[in-house]
């Protein structure tokens, strides 16, 4: 059979194969154009010594056991975090935000993978203040955080409210370990801070005769008047039951912390994220309930599709069997497999039937050239003789002979040969004078 006949006899599955293999070849290629995970990625924390950063030294001892370097980078806050991560060119991917910083028109290329915890806000002052109000406050030192920080943004919002400014206190730019410090040495008069009940600074305060807690009295005002606030109460005595301090129940102001990633950071880093968020920060609290964090939660920014399917369903089938790197190259080849598996069923439905079809046209097209004698021995065609519709018989007769069919298309083999006898037979009859 010559390269010609060849090409024509399996043109149709010639055509199939072609088809099927630039379709393999764009999933294939399309899935090992996606990027694999990076070795190495940065979260923005806060000032060291902070909640936030503690926080990030736990999540970069987890996901150092999945192969992950978690470069922490220190900050002046949440402020300053936010910057950091709308910033493309900064390195930062991963960063903690305080509810209430961010917005989603302004932040389009962020999400967040949900709330992970409370941040009260603490109002210490010197117990010499007391009973004093608001107006006891006047010509003080108060310290109300760094710039860039979330404690400086609320709390200036906040003492806003209360008619409180740079013209009716000294508003200082501290540190809450800075501040702690001068407010126990009575160098300033009061703090404003935003960080968990574990902070040193915080137990330290608490302990101190010297030092009083502040509670917002109007506390549901400022949650109706601030959604992202929440309202938590501080028990009389939990910070030292011995000295029973703080000497009475505190009602404190406190907006939730969110994880917040670009949304071009790997899904499977992402993934990494929510599973050590899990293990961080769903134990109990002085204000949370165990499995109340992380919640998928979206404040100020949405969550991100691999935030709602974690919720949902947890983590990868795959990551949770098998070890990190592993679960991410077994899910690339499932990727390739999947869209290849999706050809190949239709595939081996589609080829008996196709193969069928290409038999019987073969039988066919022998059964057109019997058919092309018989009208030329019924008309009498004068081109044609006698000899020459032997002749193409005979050539006819030969392709039957030699066309290889299986079981099942034989009888339609056999017929054919069957109507090929019968016009010999009438080729070899004597026929009447023209």
């Amino acid at each position: 059979m010559t390269a010609r006949n060849y090409l024509r006899e399996h043109r149709p599955y010639l055509l199939l194969a072609a088809g099927v293999l630039a379709v393999a070849a764009l999933c294939i290629g399309g899935v090992m154009l996606r990027p694999m995970p990076p070795r190495s990625v940065t979260m923005a924390t806060g000032p060291e010594g902070s909640a936030y950063y503690e926080f990030g030294k736990q999540y970069r001892e987890i996901l150092a056991r999945e192969g992950i370097d978690l470069q922490l980078q220190p900050t002046a806050g949440a402020l300053d975090n936010l910057g950091r991560l709308r910033d493309p060119h900064s390195g930062v991917r991963i960063a903690f935000l305080q509810g209430g910083t961010a917005s989603e028109k302004e932040s389009l290329d962020l999400a967040s993978l949900g709330t992970v915890s409370y941040e009260p806000l603490w109002f210490f002052y010197r117990s010499a203040l007391r009973g004093k109000g608001m107006e006891g406050l006047r010509g003080k030192r108060i310290s109300i955080g760094p710039e860039g920080s979330g404690t400086r943004v609320l709390s200036l919002e906040l003492l806003a409210r209360n008619g409180i400014d740079q013209n009716f206190a000294a508003l200082l730019a501290l540190t809450p370990q800075a501040a702690g410090e001068k407010l126990l040495t009575d160098e300033i008069d009061a703090v404003l801070m935003l960080t968990s009940w574990d902070s040193p600074v915080v137990r330290q305060l608490l302990a101190d005769r010297n030092i009083d807690l502040a509670s917002f009295p109007r506390a549901d005002a400022y949650v109706a008047l601030f959604p992202f606030l929440n309202k938590v109460t501080v028990p009389a005595g939990v910070g030292d039951l011995a000295k029973y301090r703080p000497s009475q129940d505190a009602v404190l102001l406190a907006p939730k912390a969110s994880l917040a990633v670009r949304k071009d950071l790997h899904p499977a880093i992402q993934y990494l994220l929510l599973d050590a968020a899990m293990q961080i920060h769903s134990g109990p609290g002085i204000f949370q309930k165990p499995g109340q964090f992380p919640a998928a939660e979206s404040i100020d920014l949405p969550l991100s599709d691999e935030a709602r399917q974690f919720y949902k369903t947890g983590r990868p089938f795959l990551q949770r069997y098998l070890p990190f790197w592993l679960s991410v190259l077994l899910g690339r080849l499932l990727l390739l497999l999947i869209p290849i598996v999706g050809l190949l069923f239709p595939l081996v439905r589609l080829l008996p039937a196709l193969y069928g079809w290409n038999i019987r046209r073969r039988i066919y097209r022998l059964y057109g050239e019997l058919r092309f004698i018989e009208h030329a021995l019924d008309n009498r065609d004068a081109a044609l003789g006698v000899g020459d519709l032997v002749a193409q018989l005979d050539r006819l007769e030969e392709k039957a002979d030699h066309l290889k069919v299986p079981v099942f298309y034989a009888e339609m083999l056999y017929i054919l040969r069957v109507q090929i006898t019968l016009v010999r037979g009438r080729l070899e009859r004597p026929r009447q004078a023209v």
